[in-house]
């Protein structure tokens, strides 16, 4: 995405440009946590379905068994200038258990399958609660775009 610029955005623009760039975008870092073993950042392919996130991660890694133990997650899209943080639970489903639609609508964005791995594979899905956004010093106030699951502007 080609930033023009640096001035501030009023909320409803920052509001469409996330959502422009959650469906455009591939990659987000997903942080986790477990009680025991402490923090995890790891980048992960995601979808977005308009309203949730979805991720895939085998089913033994890291990732996997902090959000069993510890749902809330944060994921960041990678770009450090045009910053987006979104904050929520992550539900997770094996794969055989997946929702079809989402489970074809990921296989359709990244060209893989995940189902049709030997190993098994555990799909994540955020319901975002709280995002953030912002370009430089001045959009850090009024920098939060949702706030309890509501888009804002």
């Amino acid at each position: 995405m080609e930033i023009m610029g640096t001035a501030r955005r009023a909320t409803a623009e920052r509001v469409r440009e996330v959502r422009e760039r959650l469906v455009a975008e591939r990659d987000a870092w997903v942080s986790t946590a477990h009680p025991d073993h402490g923090p995890h950042l790891v980048p992960l392919w995601f979808l977005w379905d308009g309203r949730a996130v979805w991720m895939c991660t085998s089913a033994g890694s890291v990732t996997a068994r902090n959000v069993r133990a510890e749902p809330r997650v944060r994921l960041a899209l990678p770009d450090t200038f045009d910053v987006v943080l979104l904050q929520g639970e992550a539900e997770h489903f094996p794969d055989h258990e997946v929702p079809g639609d989402a489970a074809e609508a990921f296989a359709g964005k990244f060209g893989w399958d995940p189902r049709a791995e030997e190993e098994p594979f555990l799909y994540l899905r955020v319901v975002p609660r709280t995002v953030r956004a912002w370009r430089g010093e001045q959009e850090l106030r009024g920098r939060v775009v949702m706030r309890d699951g509501t888009w804002l502007g």
